[in-house]
């Protein structure tokens, strides 16, 4: 598991001859689902090109080869403590990253760095700023001060300018497979092998939202109530229908979340149906997953799934999300 990370080797890899060859980007754009890894990729990047423990005079910074993860460089990057590590993302109070955020990183990334070779600004969930603050970043993009190294992640390229992604090299990650996960669960971080069986496949292939549920068993239980919700709901009437709509909408991160547990539900629901050999995302509701597969149809359970994303992208535009629950709950089926 090179740079201490689950899967995404060809990443890694590609990574490293970066800094070997001394043909560094000045941006980069990581690519993926959340959970997939994304940050934590960056991170390694970032320990690798500054880590003091590999690197020396007659090398290139890192040396190119994987960070310590020891030493004071490393632990505080990883911990997005570095001084010359500057992290920017919404706040928790706002669904956007702002220009003013990005205004006061342009003015840092003018400083010269403190200690380490590279100063690096990490720009997470990059989808979430606004067209003032993408565009603000526009110019540091195009001409950026020696010596900085620009990272930003996000869910897709295609919901980002394309004079941003133009200028950024892309790291497109993808679920990597379950076997691998399982696997890097149990050797590297000790979790039995059945829980780390089970995690592998809620996780669809993401290493990090696998150790996140991991490592908060109450998200791991709230996605046990979802489901509860989800499949009580289908026989339920109108007015209680719209009782949940009030009860979910208010918070739309929490919304989101709801979405995508429901939407693996419905993917195993919708591979029932078309007699696929693939293992199902929710290992623990096979039950559940039959009975709903026998009342709808293979349309039916690839409409729901098209429904749940719409919903997803129309949240993330910031559409009324009352509304927005309330049309959902029309949406899903009576059985």
């Amino acid at each position: 598991m090179t740079w201490n990370m689950i899967g995404h080797q060809w990443a890694v890899n590609l990574l490293s001859k970066h800094i070997s060859n001394n043909t560094l980007r000045h941006a980069y754009l990581f690519t993926g689902p959340k959970g997939v890894g994304r940050r934590t990729l960056a991170l390694r990047f970032i320990q690798s090109l500054n880590c003091t423990a590999t690197g020396g005079d007659s090398l290139p910074p890192g040396g190119g080869v994987a960070p310590c993860g020891e030493c004071s460089t490393c632990r505080r990057i990883s911990r997005m403590e570095h001084p010359d590590l500057m992290v920017v993302q919404s706040a928790e109070d706002s669904p956007s990253l702002k220009v003013d955020q990005v205004r006061g990183l342009l003015h840092k990334l003018s400083l010269s760095t403190y200690e380490a070779h590279y100063k690096v600004a990490l720009l997470l969930n990059f989808e979430e700023a606004t067209t003032g603050a993408a565009n603000a970043l526009l110019k540091t993009l195009e001409e950026p001060p020696a010596q900085v190294i620009l990272m930003l992640t996000a869910e897709s390229s295609d919901i980002l300018l394309e004079t941003i992604v133009s200028r950024c090299e892309e790291v497109r990650l993808r679920p990597i497979p379950l076997g691998d996960v399982q696997t890097g669960l149990e050797r590297h971080w000790g979790i039995p092998a059945d829980e780390a069986q089970m995690l592998a496949h809620i996780s669809g292939g993401r290493p990090g939202y696998a150790l996140y549920l991991h490592e908060n068993p109450i998200a791991l239980a709230q996605r046990g109530e979802w489901l509860d919700d989800l499949v009580r709901l289908l026989p339920a009437n109108r007015v209680e229908r719209f009782a949940y709509a009030e009860k979910i909408y208010k918070d739309t991160d929490v919304f989101q979340n709801l979405l995508q547990v429901w939407i693996s539900l419905w993917r195993d629901v919708m591979l029932q149906k078309a007699g696929a050999d693939t293992p199902p995302m929710n290992l623990d509701r096979q039950v559940e997953i039959e009975n709903i597969a026998k009342g709808i149809s293979l349309f039916a359970a690839k409409n729901m799934v098209s429904r749940l994303e719409k919903t997803q992208y129309l949240l993330k535009r910031s559409a009324n999300s009352r509304l927005t629950a309330e049309v959902l709950m029309l949406d899903l089926p009576r059985l």
